[in-house]
């Protein structure tokens, strides 16, 4: 299989291009390179004659157009997406445009190049969103792949406009798509403006660690390599015009899994007082998401799919790999918005 990622040089999307050569497949990775995105999240494979690198953006039809017939991928794996909450409440018009816009574009332009190779029954368009579209759960209940949307943020808007799109290419076109929706990722290569890694920085910087309102806002934690081995799992086997949700099985509050984080850093980065003494409570973030969890029944029982590590193993991993990174995050934290609080626009 030839694979082609939009979004490779990002967080999740590095993930599995890593994973999809190592495995053995040929990929080539479509990127634009914004703030976000850091080539060195590949570097392990980019030596690799199964690897491929185009800079495009995802609304230049003309690009898509060209790197499509040159590289004639069997299955095209949509990850390119502007994805920070606060960043969309600053500034909602750049995620209308790659999210909306953008995935808009790649259909057209797949579907063109689907058409011209004879629509083969054999190709994939596996387009990856989020559980925030399922918009806000109280204390009990969780997402199913049949929950109405009910997005709360113009980042979470954005991407339930994007999902409504790929549906309805397959039902009008016929384009062979599947979907799924994941929890929150964490883990190696986690840009550093997201919650997970803003707290074992400021922690090892000895400086204040934000929590927003009281910490009690819940989240289904999974580890960002166990969702790119989800995600290979549902383009091989998933089922043509169903989509997955994607779950770690993993719910802590924020104020939890701050704790946990710090509870790891004093074992394995003793400072002089305990890490959880930095954390200070800040004002919310307008319409904070209460709780999201996931239903992960179909992905289970379908294609046999259940992640590999408890969030307590996840952390560990992660806080030793910024431990033992610290070239790559302190070279990105001089990018655009990084140390600064985001989304108080509203």
């Amino acid at each position: 299989m030839k694979l082609l990622v939009t979004g490779g040089a990002g967080f999740i999307g590095s993930a599995v291009v890593r994973q999809a050569v190592t495995s053995g497949l040929d990929v080539v990775n479509l990127d634009k390179l914004t703030y976000a995105a850091c080539l060195d999240n590949v570097a392990s494979v980019a030596d690799s004659p199964l690897y491929t690198f185009e800079q495009a953006d995802i609304c230049d039809r003309a690009a898509l157009d060209r790197i499509l017939a040159a590289h004639q991928p069997d299955a095209i794996m949509h990850l390119a997406a502007e994805s920070h909450v606060d960043r969309s409440i600053d500034g909602p018009s750049a995620f209308i445009e790659t999210n909306i816009t953008g995935t808009y574009t790649l259909l057209e332009a797949a579907r063109s190049y689907w058409s011209t190779q004879g629509k083969p029954d054999s190709f994939r368009f596996h387009h990856i969103s989020t559980d925030e579209v399922f918009g806000s759960l109280g204390p009990s209940g969780m997402f199913t792949e049949d929950t109405p949307y009910d997005p709360r943020s113009p980042y979470s808007a954005s991407k339930a406009s994007s999902d409504h799109l790929v549906r309805a290419w397959h039902e009008t076109y016929g384009l062979p798509v599947v979907l799924t929706n994941c929890s929150n990722n964490y883990g190696p290569y986690h840009f550093p403006e997201k919650l997970i890694p803003v707290v074992i920085l400021k922690a090892l910087a000895g400086q204040q660690i934000p929590i927003y309102g009281t910490g009690d806002n819940v989240r289904d934690w999974l580890y960002v390599e166990d969702h790119a081995d989800a995600l290979l799992t549902v383009l091989r086997a998933g089922e043509v015009g169903r989509s997955y949700n994607i779950g770690g099985e993993n719910e802590r509050s924020n104020l939890e899994l701050v704790r946990t984080i710090c509870s790891i850093l004093d074992e394995k980065r003793p400072g002089p007082a305990p890490y959880e003494s930095l954390i200070t409570f800040v004002t919310d973030r307008p319409g904070h998401d209460a709780r999201y969890a996931i239903d992960p029944t179909r992905i289970r029982t379908e294609l046999n799919w259940r992640p590999s590590v408890t969030v307590e193993e996840g952390l560990d991993k992660t806080v030793q790999w910024y431990l033992d990174n610290e070239a790559w995050w302190r070279a990105l934290q001089s990018r655009d918005g990084v140390g600064a609080r985001l989304g108080t626009g509203a």
